[in-house]
């Protein structure tokens, strides 16, 4: 516990607790609550990854991309040599109902959502930014309604857990590619090492570095590697159990 993220600095925070209401309450785990970021808030930040809105996981971290999705990201950032130099943020802050996803990403222009989010990726970055990462089309088309955007990198692959593993694998291929001309490694990262093969290996997973979570998260909180071991093909420690995952969510620890 020598390395937690001590949350946002003031200005983010206010800026945090202006979240509007999603447009249509119903469409999301409104009663959840939002979830902001993970990573560096400081400007440090030579990658930006925005992927779509919070899972369960992130919920229970208070922190975006941490659950099985968010350690395939930190897998991409570790073939990019970055161990600290990132930030990731969401298109929506509220957990979005997958059967909604396609009209929520119709309402991200609404003026209310794209002033608060444009506002917190101006005030989330800053002059070292090199690269920014759109995962999935929500993210994509937040980045596009980014009117502050820098003039970096920019690079559109699928989202994480996308199910057409194959698309996926050769765009985060080729994005690692590109962006090791483009990103400089942190002094204890290496960018030389092995990018994607055919399928998703267990080393092209991550685990959330104690850095980047509250104090006193336990010891397996962002790191699934356990759940991915057992049979049955599950990929997180946290789920929301039907019919009332509106209100309710499983956690399980490592036996």
């Amino acid at each position: 516990m020598t390395e937690f993220d001590p949350g946002p600095p003031e200005q983010l925070a206010g800026l945090f607790a202006q979240v509007p209401d999603p447009p249509v309450r119903s469409a999301f785990w409104f009663d959840w609550g939002p979830v902001f970021y993970r990573g560096r808030l400081d400007g440090s930040a030579r990658v930006l990854v925005v992927a779509s809105d919070p899972g369960p996981t992130e919920r229970i971290a208070g922190r975006s991309l941490v659950g099985n999705a968010g350690q395939r990201v930190q897998g991409f950032l570790a073939k990019l040599g970055l161990t600290r130099s990132y930030v990731c943020l969401n298109g929506w802050a509220y957990a979005v109902h997958p059967s909604q996803a396609l009209a929520m990403k119709e309402r991200l222009a609404e003026p209310a959502q794209a002033k608060w989010r444009n506002a917190v990726f101006d005030l989330a970055t800053g002059g070292q930014l090199q690269a920014v990462v759109a995962m999935g089309f929500m993210a994509q088309e937040a980045v596009r309604l980014w009117t502050g955007r820098p003039a970096v990198e920019l690079v559109e692959v699928p989202h994480p857990s996308s199910h057409d593993t194959a698309a996926l694998l050769d765009g985060w291929r080729a994005a690692v590619t590109r962006l090791r001309t483009v990103v400089s490694p942190d002094t204890d990262g290496d960018n030389t090492g092995p990018g994607y093969g055919d399928v998703f290996t267990e080393s092209d997973y991550g685990a959330v570095p104690r850095r980047d979570l509250p104090f006193g998260a336990p010891a397996f909180l962002g790191d699934d590697a356990w759940v991915r071991a057992t049979p049955g093909g599950a990929q997180n420690s946290v789920g929301r159990p039907s019919p009332d995952d509106g209100h309710t969510l499983v956690w399980k620890a490592p036996g």
